[in-house]
């Protein structure tokens, strides 16, 4: 069992913006063979949700912003290759591209996403943010993706959402893939609207949410 004293060290690291202190506590993660899943969602995940918290209260700016945003990727520049192992070895369930929409750079939230995706054994190809949604439609055509998940942080990003499902309707192509959509301004009721096959407030519910729509137990 991991110990949650461990656990509080990176959520630590990564809340107080401390790169190399991330890194080497998620070396010592797969040194230790721990559970990968845990050590994101209870060890890392908190960090950056709780400078998230702190960005809307007004206690930190954006340099301590970047700092934790930082310190969660060289956590994940560690773990990420090990958990493309074990997807090797279990069986990739499904192929995934995702991205933050044109116009909007926030990435955060989807890199959270992106990371517990590929910690659940799925094939994750991330664009990025400011994501052209030709793009998006490109690369699902190139591997043959089962979901295409479209990230908007901003009200005047989000009508993108809307643009690509009728791009798809346009092409014909609005069967051909399963599109999730995700972000702060996003609802269940937005994603219904613009017809996208489901909505996720998190990144544990996305990686679950992806699992039920696959027609696998949770």
């Amino acid at each position: 069992m991991i110990k949650q004293e461990f656990l509080d060290k990176m959520t630590a690291s990564v809340a107080n913006g401390y790169p190399h202190e991330a890194e080497g506590l998620a070396r010592q993660a797969v040194s230790q063979g721990d559970d990968l899943n845990t050590i994101i969602e209870r060890g890392f995940v908190p960090g950056i949700r709780r400078a998230g918290e702190l960005w809307e209260k007004g206690e930190y700016f954006l340099p301590e912003l970047v700092s934790s945003a930082e310190a969660m990727k060289a956590a994940m520049t560690v773990l990420q290759p090990e958990l493309e192992k074990t997807a090797s070895r279990s069986g990739t369930r499904c192929k995934i591209v995702i991205g933050t929409i044109e116009g909007d750079i926030h990435d955060i939230g989807k890199n959270l996403v992106t990371a517990m995706l590929a910690a659940n054994g799925f094939e994750v190809h991330d664009l990025g943010a400011n994501v052209r949604l030709q793009s998006f439609l490109d690369k699902a055509l190139e591997i043959g993706a089962d979901f295409i998940g479209l990230s908007a942080l901003l009200t005047t990003t989000m009508i993108g959402q809307r643009r690509f499902m009728e791009l798809l309707r346009d092409k014909g192509l609005d069967k051909r893939f399963k599109v999730l959509v995700g972000g702060a301004p996003v609802t269940v009721r937005w994603a219904e609207e613009i017809g996208a096959a489901g909505y996720a407030e998190n990144a544990v519910s996305a990686a679950g949410l992806c699992r039920r729509l696959m027609g696998e137990r949770t």
